[in-house]
């Protein structure tokens, strides 16, 4: 429908648009960092490699070829530059700490911390130690924030009752407890004082069959068994054969309902899924030996499970979700070669463009790292110092570590900038790594807009219902089979029960259409799709565009001129006049000579609309015409692509006619409203890709009683600074607009507040809502406005199905799987014809309006109904599919704040 299609999720960089050869498997002549044909060295017996046969122990694709000159060749190693001191690495399936490479060894066999709040799991009899729990926290170690009560105190039920009554299943299984038991919370002394986590785990370890199972963070325990209130052990510290006093004092103890006891839930669980010899990558784990192959474009797509564990209503559920990992089989030293052989010259900026920004999985250690850098000066022959002062090469290092030879020497290294609260634990800073180790991980946008490699991973990435419902009962299956498990689950009086949840739900009544200026109304259809319908019935405000312009490469005129006079019929049979347009040729499509044409024609004239029909979505050429059109002279455009001229043709322009109409104050429907004076608000953010500490919050909101027309602002601001004040100041240019227009102030305000995090909702809840309410204080007097502020969440792992297959559009869900504390509620307002359908989360943190929940949830159903860029239901309503589709043309191709001489127009559908 958009002229630049439906978007991308937020924030995604655009990256660099040169065709790569990641797609050919034919061999490639060896480039300057080729290398050789050894391959690598499989791990000694006892080692801590992964034999050769595993999925991880295998290395993607070394060449045949003998390694080739570089000009990076040295014939002895250097001495690298100074850097900081190393902190230590963590072994096996930890998360490895490496600076300039690796960092150093601990010594005495034990693992290294990245955090207070990693929290390691031992049960008496057991292994206890870090590697078989993984990283060892909740969604691999996140800080937990606590929950915050967001239920209005006034709210009688959260249920609605409008609809047809059925049950539904969701990826949900019951945590069963066999008795209702507490925690018991204890502080951990060492005397002497002993600073290094690690060593404060391993010396507690010693007495495990005396203390039972328990959860130690390094100065907090928890247990389930009752302890005597002060507690002293006595152990021996390896490195210098201290006898260190342990002092266990009780702190108190936490009960069901308290953030931390759901914490220690979810710990578990992830030492489950570890004894499951699932891989962990990033925060989730994965089967390897269950990978699939997709050889034309040397990828493997890994299944993998994301579990959580919370208090919903009235039990604690566990909600496990299926989810995939596409793995490269192709090093970064392949792509290094590759920008080598495009550009001999310029192969650096080449690598650099491609590689920097780029998450990239280090099988010697099971990790993930961001490259943020590259360091030409250095490479494997160069030297770093390990703890004990000694200097050592990374090709020694890697070597003597991990068995793993390194055949290119003349490789420059990668380095990794570790996070604000990784270093805050105690991390150094840089991370170097060896390219020839790296495996580059996801999809360059190049392979985003292959269709036919989004075709074939789309065959296993879009699990049907059915077999979704299959995969997770294997999944149950194998948590309850495995004894190590059941051990597990048993030493803390814990069992997952072996059924999906269960849930009442109701469905909506199929949504009224209205066209024809509310004289025609239609059925939305029972898969919430109303094409059809408007290729025969007047638009439910019809526009006239007498003056407008065509831009075109010359080449393209008869192809244009037939589809512009489609375009004038379809837009006819929706009650609109397309007046003949003025058709300006161009001798060629580059970025400047559409500005510049653009320049001439509203210099001399003063076009309605502007229609730029392009050879190709270059992102260059489209931003040059949205800066010219949105900022610098401002007048709706559209941009159409060649390659649609004559494909579909009529269906296409149907289409572009709504857009074109939208974009000149029309609007194609509605839908039946409640007959009060409602504002509809919704709000987005989306960051910049070239400037990643900026961000775009865009607002829409309504103007009129039928939902139609839209004021819009966007405001840009920098990482850290806060947007509450700058939404309530739109939010009150949005209101003085609505009474010039309507004169007189909405009744009530419902707000759809997009892009919120888990970890912002306290901030929107004590910021940004405070400062509307003041901002509309100030605005209304003493008759306070009614009010609602909803955060919309689209990412979740929640699905529901309906005897086996995908609820219809309309269904609601407002119990079992919500939050006690939150008036929260799922709609699935969508059809799917591929796959299972993502509901859509509502949390409503603020509502004065008075309404019943039924109410709230059918107007929120309704708006899905009112995005005009789609004739039928979208997953989220209409004002944040509009602050959306703002955010993401400003943030990616303009910006710069639009000028607000369209502020109440469409322009960016």
């Amino acid at each position: 429908m958009s002229d630049r299609g439906r978007g991308k999720p937020m924030g995604r960089a655009r990256g660099d648009r040169r065709q790569t050869q990641e797609g050919s498997s034919q061999h490639q002549t060896p480039g300057p960092y080729q290398q050789g044909s050894a391959g690598r060295q499989d791990a000694p017996p006892g080692g801590s490699q992964q034999p050769s046969t595993s999925a991880w122990g295998r290395r993607p694709g070394p060449s045949t070829q003998p390694p080739a000159q570089t000009p990076y060749s040295r014939t002895q190693p250097t001495q690298s530059k100074v850097y900081p001191a190393l902190k230590g690495v963590k072994q096996s399936t930890g998360r490895a700490i490496e600076r300039m490479g690796p960092r150093g060894d601990r010594g005495a066999g034990y693992v290294s911390e990245t955090g207070p709040e990693k929290m390691e799991v031992e049960r008496a009899g057991g292994s206890g130690d870090a590697a078989s729990l993984g990283r060892g926290a909740l969604r691999g170690g996140r800080v937990i924030t606590a929950e915050i009560h967001t239920r209005p105190p006034s709210l009688v039920t959260k249920k609605g009752t409008t609809g047809q009554a059925v049950n539904l299943q969701a990826n949900y299984f019951k945590l069963l407890a066999t008795t209702d038991w507490c925690l018991y919370q204890y502080r951990v002394d060492f005397a002497p004082e002993e600073d290094r986590t690690i060593v404060r785990k391993g010396l507690l370890r010693l007495h495990k069959e005396t203390v039972g199972a328990y959860v130690f963070d390094g100065t907090v325990l928890y247990t389930s068994r009752r302890l005597p209130d002060t507690m002293e052990l006595w152990s021996e510290r390896k490195s210098d054969e201290t006898k260190i006093q342990i002092t266990i004092r009780l702190v108190g103890d936490m009960v069901k309902g308290d953030q931390h006891y759901i914490q220690f839930f979810n710990i578990i669980m992830r030492k489950c899924l570890g004894l499951l010899n699932l891989q962990l990558v990033g925060r989730d784990y994965f089967d390897a030996r269950s990978k699939v192959e997709i050889r034309d474009y040397r990828l493997e797509l890994w299944p993998g499970y994301t579990t959580s564990i919370r208090q919903h209503e009235d039990h604690i559920l566990m909600c496990a979700e299926i989810t995939h990992k596409v793995m490269r089989q192709q090093t970064l030293l392949d792509i290094l070669n590759e920008c080598y052989q495009e550009n001999s010259r310029e192969y650096k900026k080449l690598f650099q463009e491609r590689v920097i920004g780029l998450v990239v999985l280090t099988d010697y250690n099971n990790n993930t790292y961001r490259v943020t850098d590259i360091d030409f000066d250095t490479n494997p022959s160069s030297t770093f110092q390990l703890r004990n002062g000694e200097s050592i090469s990374y090709r020694d290092y890697y070597k003597n570590k991990y068995q793993i030879k390194i055949h290119n020497d003349s490789q420059p290294m990668l380095v990794s900038r570790v996070k604000p609260r990784e270093r805050r634990a105690g991390q150094t800073e840089l991370v170097y790594l060896v390219p020839e180790l790296c495996r580059a991980t996801g999809l360059t946008d190049s392979m985003r807009e292959n269709f036919q490699l989004m075709r074939a991973l789309s065959e296993h990435t879009r699990v049907a219902p059915k077999s979704r419902i299959d995969k997770l009962m294997v999944f149950n299956r194998r948590l309850r089979s495995e004894n190590a498990i059941v051990q597990e689950l048993n030493d803390w009086n814990l069992k997952l029960d072996q059924q999906l949840v269960q849930i009442p739900s109701r469905i909506l009544p199929q949504e009224a259409i209205v066209l024809a200026g509310g004289s025609r109304k239609v059925s939305s259809g029972q898969f919430a799709d109303w094409t059809r319908e408007l290729h025969s019935k007047s638009m439910f405000n019809p526009v006239q565009l007498n003056n407008w312009v065509v831009i075109c490469v010359n080449r393209m005129r008869r192809d244009v001129e037939r589809f512009i006079s489609i375009l004038q019929e379809v837009a006819q049979g929706m009650g609109c006049r397309f007046a003949p347009p003025r058709i300006w040729d161009i001798n060629d499509d580059r970025s400047n000579t559409y500005s510049d044409v653009l320049e001439r024609i509203m210099s001399s004239s003063n076009p309605e609309l502007v229609y730029c029909v392009v050879s190709n979505n270059r992102a260059d050429r489209y931003s040059a015409i949205k800066k010219k059109c949105i900022i610098d002279r401002p007048v709706p455009s559209q941009v159409f692509l060649a390659k649609n001229l004559n494909k579909n043709a009529r269906s296409i322009a149907t289409k572009v006619a709504i857009q074109l109409a939208c974009k000149l104050g029309g609007s194609p429907w509605s839908v039946e409203l409640p007959p009060i004076k409602l504002m509809v608000v919704g709000f987005d953010v989306c960051h910049d890709p070239t400037d990643k500490s900026r961000d775009y919050g865009a607002m829409v909101a309504s103007l009129d009683t039928s939902l139609t027309r839209y004021f819009s602002a966007v405001s840009a601001h920098t990482s850290g600074e806060e947007l509450s004040n700058e939404f309530s100041v739109s939010l009150a240019k949005a209101l003085h607009c609505y009474r010039n227009l309507n004169k007189c102030l909405p009744s009530h305000i419902v707000i759809y507040r997009d892009g919120v995090g888990e970890g912002q909702v306290s901030h929107v809840f004590d910021h940004e809502v405070e400062q509307i309410k003041a901002k509309l204080k100030g605005i209304y007097g003493e008759a306070p406005v009614k009010m609602a502020f909803i955060i919309v969440t689209k990412r979740i792992n929640t699905r529901f199905f309906y005897n086996g297959n995908n609820p219809p559009p309309g269904t609601v869900v407002d119990d079992v799987v919500t939050n006690p504390m939150r008036y929260d509620f799922f709609i699935i307002s969508q059809s799917v014809r591929q796959g299972t359908v993502s509901p859509c989360a509502y949390n409503v943190i603020a509502d004065t309006t008075g309404w019943r929940a039924d109410q709230l949830q059918r107007i929120t159903y309704k708006l899905t109904h009112m995005y005009y860029n789609w004739s039928g239901t979208v997953k989220v309503p209409a004002p944040c599919q509009y602050a959306h589709k703002l955010a993401f043309l400003v943030s990616q191709f303009i910006r710069r704040p639009p000028s607000t001489q369209m502020q109440d127009l469409l322009y960016y559908l």
